[in-house]
């Protein structure tokens, strides 16, 4: 169905104008971003497509531009476009968490962790640094590995924790593709 043949108040834009985002449906809040699809697919298609190629919206917003090559009718405009929107959700949440305390609501620092470590192709083991009042300091990724392993140094960790002067420290380490796994805080 092409989206002239969907009634106006129907539309993702008008919907979006007229009862905010929270009105719309995944595919029809990609299909904003994306704004046109190609010949025989109609932009709330190519979405949904989308969606479906890499197991919902979590699983998008973990792929790399690389990834979505393999979506027809994505070219190198739709997938910097995609990958600037996910890059801009990362930035606006890490200055969230840099404001308030991390650990106020260990979902918020999940949707953190996946936002800015569920992309990587090896095996990464990332550090928070927290302040006395659990506010983010820094997020590194102290140590590279392969698809499954990674060599981790426990000295290194508390050397950085002195340097920034972290009160505490969360952890998490991942495999590819995995989900984020956020340790208890730990003083150092």
């Amino acid at each position: 169905m092409v989206l002239k043949d969907i009634p106006p108040d129907a539309r993702p834009r008008e919907k979006l104008l007229a009862l905010g985002p929270a009105a719309l449906a995944d595919a029809e809040l990609i299909a904003l971003l994306l704004r046109t699809g190609f010949k025989g697919v109609s932009v709330l298609q190519l979405a949904q497509q989308m969606l479906d190629a890499f197991g919902g919206l979590t699983g998008l917003l973990n792929a790399q531009p690389t990834d979505l090559k393999r979506i027809k009718g994505l070219g190198p405009a739709k997938r910097a476009e995609m990958a600037a929107v996910i890059e801009l959700a990362r930035r606006s949440l890490t200055r969230e968490l840099a404001q308030r305390p991390v650990l106020a609501d260990p979902s918020q620092v999940k949707a953190f962790l996946k936002l800015q470590l569920g992309s990587h192709e090896h095996e990464v083991f990332a550090v928070l640094f927290l302040d006395a009042h659990h506010h983010l300091l820094k997020l590194e990724e102290m140590f590279r590995g392969s698809l499954t392993q990674t060599s981790v140094y426990p000295r290194e960790i508390v050397k950085r924790a002195l340097e920034l002067r972290a009160s505490a420290v969360c952890w998490r380490t991942t495999t590819l593709r995995a989900q984020p796994n956020p340790r208890v805080p730990t003083s150092t």
